[in-house]
């Protein structure tokens, strides 16, 4: 007996070409804050840390905005924390040496000393 024919195989056709992936570009404003962030605990305390928090912002929004060519996210939220961080140890600095100097005077005027000989 001989065997049945079968049709023959379709053609095989290649699969389509995988999209160009697209370039991100890291967003300059995210590098100008991480670097401002640490400049902010070396060399440029205040300026440094303000100029962080504002710039970091400034491009978490453009990151937002511009999702599909734009990243550098990490780099932004570094420089936040970074500004953050001594913008509250600095305000909690402050305040611990005003309440230890106005506790002192407190209880130096509850002793009855005036500070004066």
């Amino acid at each position: 007996m001989s065997e049945p024919l079968l049709p023959p195989a379709p053609p095989v056709q290649a699969p389509p070409p995988a999209p160009a992936p697209v370039l991100r570009q890291t967003s300059a404003m995210a590098i100008v804050s991480l670097v401002l962030g640490v400049l902010g605990w070396t060399l440029l305390p205040l300026l440094g840390s303000l100029g962080a928090i504002i710039c970091g912002h400034m491009a978490r929004a453009e990151i937002r905005r511009n999702a599909a060519t734009m990243e550098g996210d990490g780099l932004a939220i570094a420089g936040l924390v970074l500004g953050w961080s001594l913008v509250v140890i600095t305000v909690l600095s402050i305040l611990a040496v005003v309440l230890f100097f106005g506790g002192l005077a407190v209880l130096l005027g509850a002793l009855g000393m005036s500070g004066q000989f």
